[in-house]
């Protein structure tokens, strides 16, 4: 899944000599008497600033001195306050035994008003559940059959996720970034579609059994959402609830499988912590409910589920970071639906505008030193497409749409993705040490930039743009 990765700064020690290690900080240890400062990780994760004044050294007769002075001090503050107090009110404030063996109902029952029923207090269950809802073993009941393992064979090995099964049939949903780059795909399902008249020794023939094939019906990146099919039917499918009903602060329950298919169909509870997160993930805005059940590596993928077993979100993102934590986030499944509906049909989202270009950013560092503009540097053209058309070239640096600087694609796509199809944008290039405007008609994605990039090789990152090698890999669009 997506992990979004705090910082861990290593420190520098200074104290009489240079050292380095991972856990102190930035301390100046100066002349007895003197302060301390600090400057580093605190708890090795956060940086703190804290001053320690120093103590003067004290004689022995300055000690006692000191001391008496403040028994002295003390006595005299207390005999001014109670012969103040007597004066003043006319009543002597040591309480007498008649005064305090008064019962509390004499007092006005002030007690009895504060007293709480501590043997009868709601836990975190039903204070975020309507009376209607199913318990949380009924909702593992309900929805577990529904819960799939993702296993992803890729260049570099292999990987899982989680999914949901949309259909009796075989259509399943799952994120976008779980089959990236995904050379084979197989959908194992849950063990209560094992036979069970299979005997327990049989266990690897079980497993082969509930392990199938599955085909990519269609993937979109940039809502990280993509659908399967695997061929078989009698399936459980999901249900699906309504993510606009959310209300922060009700339960929700996460199923999947964390840290690989040996922790399958594994169970979190927490509560709905926000709706209608922004945030970015990869160059990606996304619109996130957030939960504070605990998602991990290998839950991508699978169901939010809210307190009557339905789906309403497709977990994708959590913050990975030593001084967060509880922060998981997904997909609202009322956003998600058109988007599968769209994959199921057309195998792609209809109606996005496309440029019709591939390429990479070129960051800050390769600007200086090369003496080019921050932009996006087009590495190739759609033949066909609106960039084509219009005269866009490879090695062109896109640096301007519609008088509006950029310096990366998300930038670029922010703009792009306002648009429609059929919309004119323009474009300031550089090109040959000049800035040019070019007015490009936005054609509709197919999808297959980004199924093209995906197959780019490493030695495609090079180009003849003076020289310029870009070590980050390229983006569609």
């Amino acid at each position: 899944m997506n992990d979004y990765n705090g910082n861990n700064y290593g420190n520098y020690n200074k104290s009489g000599s240079d050292n380095m290690n991972g856990t102190g900080g930035q301390s100046f240890n100066g002349m007895p008497g003197s302060g301390t400062y600090r400057y580093g990780a605190y708890n090795n994760n956060m940086n703190e600033f804290s001053y320690n004044p120093g103590k003067p050294k004290k004689t022995i007769g300055r000690k006692i001195l000191t001391g008496c002075i403040a028994v002295l001090s003390v006595a005299a503050i207390a005999t001014t306050s109670i012969v103040g107090y007597t004066l003043i009110t006319g009543k002597t404030p040591v309480a007498t035994s008649e005064n305090s063996s008064q019962s509390p109902s004499q007092n006005g029952g002030a007690s009895d008003a504060a007293a709480v029923d501590r043997e009868n207090l709601p836990t975190i269950e039903q204070l975020s559940t309507p009376e209607d809802a199913l318990s949380i073993p009924q909702i593992v009941e309900k929805v577990s059959p529904s819960v799939v393992g993702i296993s992803c064979i890729t260049g570099g090995g292999v990987s899982t996720g989680s999914g949901i099964i949309l259909s009796e049939d075989g259509y399943i949903i799952t994120n976008a970034h779980v089959i990236s780059g995904a050379q084979a795909i197989s959908v194992v399902l849950p063990s209560s579609y094992a036979d069970p008249k299979a005997s327990d020794d049989d266990t690897e023939s079980t497993e082969d059994n509930l392990t199938f094939t599955a085909t990519k019906v269609g993937s979109d990146e940039q809502t990280d959402l993509a659908v399967l099919k695997i061929d078989k039917s009698g399936l459980v499918a999901a249900e699906i609830g309504k993510s606009e009903d959310v209300q922060v602060g009700e339960a929700s329950i996460v199923i999947g499988n964390p840290l690989g298919l040996d922790l399958a169909n594994s169970v979190t509870a927490g509560i709905i912590s926000a709706k209608d997160r922004t945030i970015t993930v990869e160059d990606r805005t996304m619109n996130l409910i957030q939960t504070d059940a605990s998602v991990n590596n290998g839950n991508s993928g699978g169901p939010l589920i809210n307190a009557y077993g339905q789906v309403i979100g497709i977990t994708s993102a959590k913050v990975s970071s030593s001084v967060a934590e509880g922060l998981g986030f997904a997909i609202p499944i009322d956003e998600a639906l058109p988007i599968i509906q769209d994959l199921m049909e057309n195998g792609y989202v209809t109606g996005r505008p496309s440029l019709g270009i591939t390429g990479s950013d070129i960051t800050s560092a390769y600007s200086s030193y090369y003496g080019i503009p921050q932009g996006f540097l087009v590495a190739d053209v759609t033949e066909g497409g609106g960039a084509e058309k219009a005269g866009i070239q490879t090695n062109d640096i896109i640096i301007a749409i519609n008088d509006t600087m950029i310096s990366s694609i998300s930038e670029l796509n922010e703009i792009k993705n306002k648009c429609s199809v059929g919309d004119t944008v323009t474009l300031t290039v550089y090109r040959n040490g000049k800035k040019i405007d070019i007015d490009v008609v936005l054609g509709e994605s197919s999808g297959e930039e980004n199924s093209a990039q995906e197959d780019q090789q490493p030695q495609d990152n090079y180009d003849n743009y003076n020289g310029y090698y870009n070590p980050f890999g390229g983006f569609g669009f």
